[in-house]
């Protein structure tokens, strides 16, 4: 599979291929055009208690890796969405808004589908 992530105020390129927003807010300060979205996913993402509770704190990461696989494992509909749109596609791009790259729920998906 070939799934990049990438942060959606970063300028959009070709080589995303298709974008799918992973976040449950939409990015503070985008138009639906700036951010190039070619579908938004919100229910994929993390809880809104999981992602309050994070409040992207690198303290927690592991606990937050931890605590959203059990989600998706619980949403499988939005999982079988997701790699029904990966299978399809020659190029996908989770796109999320975090300023953290390393620490932010599309790392933890992307290594979910991989899996």
């Amino acid at each position: 599979m070939n799934i990049k992530i990438k942060r959606v105020y970063e300028r959009p390129s070709e080589e995303d291929g298709m974008r799918i927003l992973v976040d449950r807010l939409w990015p503070r300060g985008l138009t639906k055009a700036k951010a190039s979205v070619d579908l938004w996913l919100k229910d994929i993402a993390p809880s809104t208690e999981l992602r309050k509770w994070f409040g992207h704190d690198p303290g927690k990461w592991t606990e937050f890796k931890t605590r959203y696989r059990a989600e998706l494992k619980k949403n499988s509909e939005q999982v079988a969405l997701l790699k029904r749109k990966i299978t399809k596609e020659a190029k996908v791009t989770l796109i999320y808004g975090a300023k953290d790259d390393a620490h932010n729920e599309a790392v933890v998906l992307q290594a979910f589908l991989r899996r």
